[in-house]
């Protein structure tokens, strides 16, 4: 029976990311940096919002779109904090980024379309675009320091081009595109007449005051720009599973009619949580993540890794190319033999690195980063 599922389905690969995860989890004491969850609770005026939302019973439908007052402050969200122009009937409240980034692809997607992504990447937009029927399009930016160049998007493009992916700040690199990378996709999505899809889910957890958009830059591109949004890395909300999408309403309308048919609505009773989320300030858990960074930072260096430095996110991803293994190699041995777990680089687009993750305690990211260490000295004297 299974030749007659939908093939794009079939030749979707399983999340190697929960794959090297669920490897550590069964391999005693391994310390796992895998995941990119923060590691800290939801705060809890936000978590009392939802509770009071259900002692009122508030446990029924609501629009599909979400609440009004949610799509109303979220609207005003963007424009105060971000300077996009977006009215409450622009936005889709979705069940978590992932959501959204279905929504988007499937409505934009016709048979044989090609999405240009910028790689490394999260490996979801590969899965999405296959399971809607079109192709995946890497770009690798790892030559030109995780930038776009002209010449880059010159070379992946064919009449067949629907749309490009901008993740900025980066998952797993933690870099943020410049202005002339922005310039550059500007310039090239005018040319061409292709979407321009923005996952910004990691713009709050931002560590530079510099930190250009595509969304907000280029406000004469709204009609083909789609943002996509989420709760879940700011204010630690992962299991909440709640984003949202905003696109020029004739695109949004369309978009939303896949929304509805997906998921009905988001849940009814976060819906004031997420208006208090929009209240609260993350800083205090930035300040925290800068910590964590620039501490990997200056441990990788003593053990002579390159790697770029993240501007953004919660991620690092130094080279591991002079060893002489494939990513997955280095990452199964190193659970293995060290007992620490980190994914592979290959789960990205990006052969010849590892990403680390510093969402967790300090005391779990310096035990982490011993054993990275002491792995890495064996593999020295391997030599």
């Amino acid at each position: 029976m299974e030749n007659r599922l939908n093939h794009n389905l079939i030749n979707s690969p399983r999340s190697a990311i929960r794959e090297f995860s669920k490897l550590a989890k069964a391999t005693p004491g391994c310390i796992n940096l895998t995941l990119g969850e923060p590691d800290f609770s939801t705060p809890e005026l936000i978590s009392l919002s939802a509770k009071v939302s259900l002692d009122a019973g508030e446990t029924h439908y609501i629009p599909n779109n979400g609440s009004f007052d949610l799509c109303r402050d979220i609207a005003a969200f963007e424009r105060e904090k971000n300077g996009l122009d977006y009215t409450a009937d622009e936005v889709i409240v979705t069940v978590g980024a992932t959501e959204g980034l279905f929504t988007a692809l499937c409505g934009i997607i016709e048979p044989g379309d090609e999405i240009i992504v910028p790689t490394p990447a999260f490996v979801l937009y590969q899965c999405i675009i296959g399971a809607c029927g079109g192709k995946f399009v890497p770009m690798n930016t790892a030559p030109s320091g995780f930038q776009i160049t002209r010449k880059l998007l010159d070379s992946t493009v064919s009449e067949k081009t629907k749309a490009i992916i901008l993740n900025s700040p980066n998952n797993p690199t933690g870099c943020i595109l410049n202005q002339d990378s922005l310039a550059a996709v500007a310039e090239f999505a005018r040319e061409h007449d292709i979407f321009v899809i923005c996952d910004e889910v990691y713009r709050q957890l931002v560590y530079t005051k510099n930190c250009p958009q595509f969304s907000t830059m280029y406000p004469d591109l709204k009609d083909r720009v789609i943002v996509i949004q989420s709760f879940s890395k700011p204010y630690a909300m992962t299991g909440w599973r709640v984003g949202y999408l905003m696109a020029d309403l004739p695109v949004k309308s369309q978009l939303e009619k896949l929304h509805q048919y997906m998921v009905v609505s988001s849940v009814s009773f976060i819906q004031k949580a997420c208006r208090t989320a929009l209240k609260h300030d993350p800083s205090q858990m930035l300040d925290i993540y800068r910590k964590r960074r620039d501490y990997v930072i200056s441990r990788l260096e003593k053990m002579g890794l390159d790697t770029v430095k993240p501007e953004g996110a919660f991620y690092v991803f130094p080279s591991i190319e002079k060893f002489g293994l494939d990513s997955a190699q280095f990452c199964r041995r190193m659970i293995k033999e060290a007992g620490v777990a980190v994914t592979p680089g290959f789960c990205f687009g990006g052969e010849g690195h590892i990403r680390i993750s510093y969402c967790c305690s300090e005391t779990a990211l310096k035990e982490g980063l011993d054993r990275i260490e002491n792995f890495l000295k064996m593999l020295r004297e391997e030599k």
